[in-house]
């Protein structure tokens, strides 16, 4: 996907929550936003999807700043709010669709997209939407191309309900590979996260998505573990709107399951959804 003046709005938007984050005084955040802005419409007519612009501009501010990780303490609360959440509710996850449904609700652990909040009471959050359930629904499909699964994850505080699916995967045999990112970016789960909670101890491999920090995920760019891990696999599992945008107009690779949460109204257009609705689509 490519961007639009809406998706400026937003990264500008996050670009302004990172300063707020770090603590920025009013003529740093002027500056800082600014100078993405001004290196943000000097991309609009290069050929790169929306998350490789978005990395561009994240980086840039990051530099600014002098911060490599704004979202620390918003990850760890994520992540600390995730767990406790499982405790109440994995009990009550017994199907497929149902692990799925958790991880999607999961998605919503995503700061400063614009429009787009992160609940205070997430526990009663995930009630209500698990009662709602998935605007698309493909899991019925999903599950029988599940044998070698590389699952590209997504946001802290998410990828806890990412573990509770992979899980379930794994006690019905499927091989996975699990890709992070290799170093900070907004709030996505990192090999340390990753590592942290366990991971490493319960997919059959752990890798990055690529060398450095890049939003979704260029193919091209994978390094050669997780090259293989694709070329082998019967599905991909892309979690979030960065891995959609990333990866959707693309025909040259095993099916697709994207799990996420429509949070913004090009991405929505593009799934065909009303905005904030829950999707787990099979692109086979």
């Amino acid at each position: 996907m490519k961007i639009t003046d809406s998706c400026i709005d937003c990264l500008i938007t996050r670009v302004q929550l990172e300063c707020g984050l770090v603590g920025a005084d009013p003529r740093t955040t002027q500056e800082t936003m600014d100078s993405c802005r001004n290196f943000l419409l000097s991309l609009k007519g290069a050929h790169l999807s929306h998350p490789q612009i978005a990395s561009r501009i994240h980086h840039c501010a990051y530099d600014l700043l002098k911060n490599p990780d704004p979202f620390h303490e918003l990850k760890d609360q994520g992540n600390a709010e995730s767990i406790a959440v499982c405790k109440e509710v994995r009990s009550s996850l017994v199907t497929f669709r149902d692990f799925v449904l958790a991880s999607v609700i999961g998605n919503t652990f995503d700061y400063g997209v614009k429009g787009h909040t992160v609940t205070s009471n997430f526990a009663g959050f995930f009630r209500e939407e698990f009662k709602k359930g998935l605007v698309i629904d493909d899991t019925d499909r999903i599950l029988p191309r599940a044998s070698r699964v590389v699952y590209l994850s997504d946001n802290c505080g998410e990828i806890v309900f990412d573990r509770l699916l992979i899980h379930y995967l794994k006690s019905q045999g499927s091989h996975v590979t699990l890709a992070v990112k290799a170093r900070p970016i907004l709030n996505d789960a990192t090999l340390v996260d990753a590592k942290m909670l366990g991971l490493d101890r319960i997919v059959d491999c752990l890798t990055t998505n690529c060398d450095g920090a890049e939003i979704g995920f260029c193919p091209e760019e994978a390094p050669p573990v997780l090259s293989e891990a694709i070329f082998r696999s019967t599905l991909i599992i892309a979690k979030g709107m960065a891995n959609f945008e990333s990866l959707f107009e693309r025909n040259d690779l095993p099916p697709v399951a994207y799990l996420m949460a429509a949070k913004c109204q090009p991405v929505a257009n593009e799934a065909g959804v009303p905005v904030g609705s829950k999707i787990a689509l099979l692109r086979a």
